[in-house]
């Protein structure tokens, strides 16, 4: 039987000639010879039992049983590399140990038990080598029992040694981070944001209905002067009126030159009847008959009414060519608003009009225009904000998507307060050369005044508002709680109106641990500051 070889995972044997392809025949080249060794097969009742557990095939190699895969594996390897069978299927009684072999257990707690004596050992290693300058530590360390055992190799050791060592330390006050109070301008800010739009837009749109769009001459960013054509609409219509005015027009002018004539006719008419009448009055009674003299008189009547009725024709002629005169002034004006034209001068913000389309007055303006490119924010405040902004008071304007801050003023201040949201509305003007677009988002800062105080950082302030505080390193290093007036709030730093003077030394933060008497140590800016009552 060939002995097992490091690496066949538990299938060993010779190599079967009759089935030389068997995956589980490894371990020599076919042919080889064999190597008699540790760990061959047993025979006999061994061997029947190794085949009754699954570990020896029926052509006599060795192979492992699932259900003792992880013993076999274990277990079946001897000290030399060769293989072995497991205990239980070796018979016999069990190997005896090894003398100083324990079980698992008893290796634990030795292990354990070394652990000990090493952290025993250091720490008191550390107790012996403290130097003697370092009381605190050595007051520790004698109080957890652990100086003293090789105190007479220190320098100075000995009983009197021992005895400073024992002596309680006094301990350090606790250090405290401090600042100075520090005279400063503060500025008193209000933030608002909103959206810009136009100060005075111009609705501009067609005064004629239904006519088409032929022409556009302005677009959208364009500067425009007051007057300036923007657009034209279809006047083929308005042109025929015209033509057929003018035609009616010298009618009315035929007709007043006609009336004029004929008053000139009846006039010499009339007067040439007068005079007949007149003579024939003024004949002796008996020179001529008296339907002679009544057809005299009844012709100087006629021509008379003839006059008269040529005048009321004149008239009329005159009033007809008034009339015509008007219609045509009309259709004037009717062609000149076919000219779409800005009423002020400023920049074109909108132009909804498109070419073809039918104009309408009633509907959308075709060009919006503000007045001389005048932007304004109309920027949001609570009312109680609203309440402190004045008229005139500077702003800086910043809008979104340009980090350049604009310049502005407040123009207006809403009188009214929406009851919903509680807010105001605040018109701020922007420069005239401020390129701003209508409808972004901006946001400002309106500086409501200006005046000196007292700084400390505002974390140096406990309490909220009505009973602000702040804790102050006196005289001796004591702590004071002072009670002060918070005023404006600048970035970090907080104004201090009434309780404090520039020079003081302040507990940089304020902390529910310090109180009045405390005895600290003051380090302004990581270093001890000096004492004070030295220092006078």
């Amino acid at each position: 039987m060939q002995p097992a070889r490091p690496g066949d995972l538990g299938r060993v044997g010779p190599q079967s000639r009759r089935r030389p392809h068997l995956p589980h025949d490894r371990g020599r080249r076919p042919g080889a010879p064999r190597r008699p060794g540790r760990g061959a097969l047993p025979r006999g009742r061994h061997r029947a039992g190794l085949r009754r557990a699954g570990h020896i095939h029926r052509h006599g190699r060795a192979v492992q049983a699932s259900r003792h895969r992880r013993p076999f594996r274990r277990r079946s390897r001897g000290g030399a590399g060769a293989w072995r069978l497991p205990r239980a299927l070796r018979g016999g009684r069990p190997a005896p140990r090894r003398p100083g072999c324990g079980g698992r257990r008893v290796k634990l707690l030795v292990r354990l038990v070394l652990a000990v004596a090493l952290l025993a050992g250091g720490a008191a290693a550390l107790g012996t080598f403290v130097p003697a300058s370092r009381p605190a530590l050595r007051a520790g360390l004698d109080r957890a029992g652990l100086s003293a055992p090789a105190e007479r190799w220190l320098p100075g050791g000995g009983p009197a040694a021992r005895t400073e060592a024992s002596a309680p330390a006094t301990p350090l006050p606790p250090a405290v981070s401090v600042v100075r109070a520090s005279a400063r301008e503060f500025r008193d800010r209000l933030y608002v944001s909103g959206t810009l739009v136009a100060r005075e837009e111009a609705m501009v749109g067609p005064q004629l209905d239904g006519l088409r769009i032929t022409e556009l001459l302005a677009d959208d960013g364009d500067r425009v002067a007051e007057g300036q054509v923007l657009a034209r609409l279809d006047r083929s219509q308005l042109d025929a009126l015209t033509a057929e005015s003018d035609a009616a027009l010298a009618r009315a002018d035929a007709s007043v030159a006609q009336a004029q004539n004929a008053i000139a006719q009846f006039e010499a008419t009339n007067a040439q009847a007068q005079a007949d009448y007149s003579r024939a009055t003024r004949l002796e009674s008996g020179v001529m008959s008296q339907s002679a003299l009544d057809s005299r008189a009844s012709a100087a009547r006629s021509s008379t009414a003839q006059l008269a009725g040529a005048r009321s024709a004149l008239a009329v002629a005159v009033a007809d060519k008034r009339a015509q005169q008007a219609q045509r002034r009309e259709l004037d004006v009717r062609i000149a608003r076919t000219e779409v034209r800005a009423p002020v001068a400023g920049v074109v913000t909108r132009r909804s009009a498109r070419l073809g389309a039918l104009s309408a007055s009633g509907g959308d303006a075709l060009f919006r225009v503000t007045r001389d490119g005048a932007v304004d924010l109309d920027a949001e405040v609570p009312e109680d904000g609203l309440a402190r902004v004045r008229l005139g008071m500077v702003a800086t304007v910043t809008v979104s998507g340009d980090p350049n801050p604009i310049p502005g003023r407040v123009r207006l201040v809403s009188s009214e307060i929406d009851r919903a949201s509680r807010l105001g509305h605040v018109r701020i003007a922007l420069g005239a050369d401020a390129v701003a677009r209508i409808g972004a988002f901006a946001t400002a800062v309106v500086e409501i005044g200006r005046r000196d105080g007292v700084a400390v950082p505002a974390s140096a302030l406990s309490g909220q508002d009505g009973g602000w505080s702040v804790e102050t390193v006196a005289a001796r290093d004591r702590v004071e709680s002072r009670a002060v007036v918070r005023g404006l709030a600048d970035g970090d730093d907080v104004e201090i109106r009434q309780g404090l003077t520039p020079g003081d030394l302040v507990v940089a933060r304020a902390s529910a641990f310090l109180r009045s008497g405390d005895l600290v140590r003051p380090m302004l800016g990581g270093v001890a500051a000096p004492d004070r009552e030295a220092s006078r």
